[in-house]
Formats: C-alpha cells, structure tokens, sequence
C-alpha cells in the first residue's frame, strides 16, 4: 500500500512515521519547505518524533517528503492532516481542508480511499468534499471512497499513542468505511467503526466539548473558592477521591492547543443552522475565555500585596506553552495574558526550556536564562505551564511572590511565597 499524508503537523507527521515503520510508502505533502527539508535532513521539528525515526525512513525510502501534490497519482489513500482553526468572527475556517481537497480533486483516481482527520463540523465529510469529489464524474463507492476518522494527538502523552488508542472510523457509505479500516489497521490496535462520517465527526466534537465544558466549570469554581477562601486544589483532590460518579477537571489560565478552545465551536456554528442553542458550550467557552483577563487581575493583587502596580512592575512568566512539558503554544493562554499585561504598562519576560521565542503583538520575546538573580529581581514570578524540569523549590525561594495557575508548587515547603489560582 502506498499513502499520502497531507499536512506533517502535530497530526500528519506522526501518523506518517507510524505507517513508515509498517514497511508502508508515506509520501509527505506540506507546502511549507522548512519542514520538508528539515525532514529530508533527518530533523524532527515535532517532540514526539525522533530524529532517529526520520533519518531511518527517510534512508529506507518509506517517508518522502514533498511538496509536490502529484504522489497522489501513485497512493492507495490519502489522509488529510490540515489545520482547522477559527477565523477573528470565531467562525469555522475550513479553507485548509478545501485547498487539500482541491489538490487530491486533480489527482483523483479509480480506487482512491480519502479519509479526512482534520476536526470539522458534522456533515463537512459528505456536503463538503463529497460533491467535489464527484465533480469529476468519478463516484463514491463505486470509483472511490471517502471516510471521517478523527485525530486523537495529544503532544507529549507516552501512555496512549497511535497504536493503542481506539481509533473512531465513520465512512460517507459502507464500502468506505471498509476501506478506510483497511488502512488504519495496519497502524492501529483497535478500530471502532461508526454508521457514518457525520457519527464520526460529531464524536470527536464531543470529545473535546466535554472537557471544555468541565474545564469551564472547574475554573468558574476556582474563582468561587477564591472568594470565600476556600483552597480550591484541596477540594478537587478531596473530591477525587470518590470512586465513582467524579472525574477530575483542573483550573488554570485558560485553556489552549489546537483542539479544545476550537472544536466546541464547531458545533455551535453547525447548531445554529438548525436553529439550535448550544447554551452549555457557549458558557463554558465565556468562563474559559475569561480566565486571562482573571489571571492578570490575580497578579495585580499580588502586587497589592508589596505595594506594587501592575504599571512599572516587572512579571516573570514561567512557561508559555499551552501545557506543561511540550512546545506547543497553539492557542496559549500565555498569549493574552501577556498581552493585557503588556497593556497596562508591566516589563514582561519569560522563560520556557521549550520555546526559545514568543510573539505577542508583534513584539517578540526571547525565553531568559532563569537563575536566582533574575528571580530576586522580578517583582512577580507567574507560572503557567507547569513544566517538570523545573525546581519550584529552588524558584519560590529565590523569588518575591509566585502566583501559581496550576498548583505546581504543591510539594514546595516554602508556602508563604506562593498564592494560588
């Protein structure tokens, strides 16, 4: 079987090393030349892919990175891995997933299996790509055959990978759900077949819509707790400990990566057409939009603290990806944080061993060497990604005040220093 991957992100590139590895032909497609020549030198640019992977298929002919669109002409199937982000009205922008299809539409033939991973809105499979698949006078089911299959990445997690996550497969018919089974299986240990593309891309929705909705209500309770002085970590982990009817949730700063700020909203856009309210989702999405302009007002009562105003003051914002031990800052919080900071006048740096530079506005931030002179310097140290390298007893120590969104310091005998989320 020979495979095109299209998109070699956080998604498409890990699914191509993993069917590389099956002795399988993966022609990578981006249109973003660093990464394929990177990619042809043997460099990952993705944490959870090794050089030594790359530098192995690439020698063994099985990964062929391009960005030449016509190895469709040659592939068995074709996997769509494009980004799918919000547009500034917070509306579905599937351009990405167009262009895609617009490329395969002029390489398609006899026999192609599409399969799309890219989170869209339930029915984009079937009222979107279908009829411009059929254009060419080819038809489904019969010519070609054309799936739904969710992504399940989540960057930097070692316990569940492709292998051994189920893996949700709906096709626009049946011959095409066979098809695309046919596929995955050579990656996947288990494959959960659904009626359809749209049953497909309506439980990836809810995957994701479920967590946002109790991240939401998670930090609305952080913020509850604050008020009546409540410990709030305490009371999740008291909480945790009923076995049964309880799933634990954390606060934080907000919520980021490609996946959960977006894909909610996803589904309250599709909703509205069928004159349809998401009310929880919506809510959820006010709460977890909010917690940036929340954190910044936290910080400022820190600062009260010593007599201090956020103008003038100097912050020192440890980890700016959008969660611990990966450098990944797709929808950070650390951004608008940042931003209001910036914004009242506060001298902002940052330091995070993943990210080497930060741009918030157009200015750029380079990630500084922390040591103890810079944090006695610092009039307020705030963590937002909780990376595992760090020493937090080392940095409360050193530091004036530590407002702390993720409870990073829970083990640190200097408590006095720190004030929570």
């Amino acid at each position: 079987m020979k495979i095109a991957v299209i998109g070699l992100g956080y998604v498409g590139l890990p699914l191509a090393v993993a069917f590389g590895k099956q002795k399988v032909s993966v022609g990578g497609i981006d249109l973003d030349k660093r990464k394929i020549k990177a990619l042809k030198n043997g460099k990952s640019y993705i944490g959870d892919v090794r050089d030594e992977d790359i530098k192995a298929l690439i020698k063994s002919g099985c990964l062929n990175p391009t960005d030449d669109y016509s190895v469709i002409k040659d592939s068995d199937a074709v996997i769509i891995c494009v980004p799918t982000p919000l547009r500034k009205s917070r509306e579905p922008d599937v351009s990405f997933v167009l262009n895609a299809a617009d490329k395969i539409k002029k390489y398609l033939h006899k026999g192609l299996t599409i399969i799309l991973e890219s989170t869209v809105y339930p029915g984009a499979t079937e009222e979107v790509l279908l009829p411009l698949f059929e254009s060419t006078g080819l038809k489904l089911g019969k010519d070609f055959y054309l799936a739904f299959s969710p992504e399940r990445v989540d960057p930097g997690r070692k316990d569940y990978t492709l292998k051994n996550t189920p893996k949700v497969i709906g096709g626009v018919d049946k011959e095409s759900t066979k098809k695309a089974v046919e596929v995955y299986k050579i990656v996947c240990d288990n494959i959960v077949e659904v009626s359809s593309a749209r049953a497909a891309e309506m439980a990836k929705l809810l995957e994701n819509t479920f967590r946002a909705v109790n991240i939401g209500l998670v930090n609305e309770i952080a913020q509850l707790c604050d008020e009546m002085d409540v410990n709030v970590w305490e009371v999740i982990e008291a909480a945790a400990t009923k076995p049964y009817g309880f799933m634990k949730f954390l606060p934080g700063p907000g919520i980021g990566g490609h996946c959960i700020p977006i894909d909610p909203l996803y589904l309250s856009w599709k909703a509205k057409s069928f004159g349809f309210t998401t009310r929880f989702i919506n809510l959820a999405d006010e709460i977890n939009q909010g917690m940036q302009k929340y954190v910044v007002s936290r910080i400022s009562d820190c600062l009260n603290k010593y007599k201090k105003a956020i103008n003038g003051s100097s912050i020192l914002i440890l980890g700016v990806a959008y969660k611990k031990d990966v450098s990944d800052t797709r929808e950070s919080p650390a951004y608008e944080v940042i931003r209001l900071l910036l914004k009242k006048g506060a001298n902002v740096s940052f330091n995070d061993p993943y990210v080497e530079t930060f741009t918030v506005d157009g200015k750029k931030l380079l990630s500084t060497q922390l040591n103890k002179t810079l944090l006695n310097k610092v009039d307020c140290v705030v963590i937002l990604a909780d990376h595992s390298c760090y020493d937090y007893d080392f940095i409360v120590n050193n530091s004036r005040v530590v407002f702390d969104t993720r409870n990073a310091t829970k083990n640190c005998k200097n408590k006095e220093k720190v004030i929570l989320l």
